[in-house]
């Protein structure tokens, strides 16, 4: 008889209840939420504090003068903000003409990067403008 008593008795199990462990990392889940502070704090910004740049609708001129410096409109730009404001204008609903006129002594490394930033900012609307100042003569 205890041959057959062993034989119904069930195995025993070999693997962890793993269920109050699950129960305890919700639990601990829970709290870290809870204790978690609100985000209650500023970040300071330094945002630009000069008149905003001027943008023509119709067309903006960008010269380049023999210093190498890049004037958008009469005001002078370096090249990362350049990059930004020909990002903006390709963004207008209607795109204004850029007019590109560079010195004709300016260095030419100087205006093969801007050409670059326009071809980068995929400039629809670009022309050479005062081109008798490489005129022969």
């Amino acid at each position: 008889m205890a041959n057959v008593a062993s034989a119904i008795e069930p195995a025993p199990m070999m693997e962890m209840n793993t269920t109050p462990l699950i129960d305890v990392l919700l639990v601990l889940l829970v709290m870290f939420i809870i204790t978690i502070p609100i985000q209650t704090h500023s970040v300071k910004l330094d945002l630009p504090t000069g008149p905003p740049l001027r943008v023509d609708p119709v067309k903006n001129e960008l010269r380049i003068n023999r210093s190498g410096a890049i004037l958008w409109n009469g005001r002078r730009l370096d090249q990362p903000a350049l990059r930004l404001e020909l990002r903006f204008t390709q963004r207008m609903a209607k795109i204004p003409e850029l007019h590109l006129r560079p010195d004709a002594d300016a260095r030419y490394e100087t205006v093969d990067q801007v050409l670059g930033l326009i071809k980068l900012e995929h400039v629809q609307k670009v022309g050479f403008v005062g081109n008798e100042a490489y005129a022969v003569r």
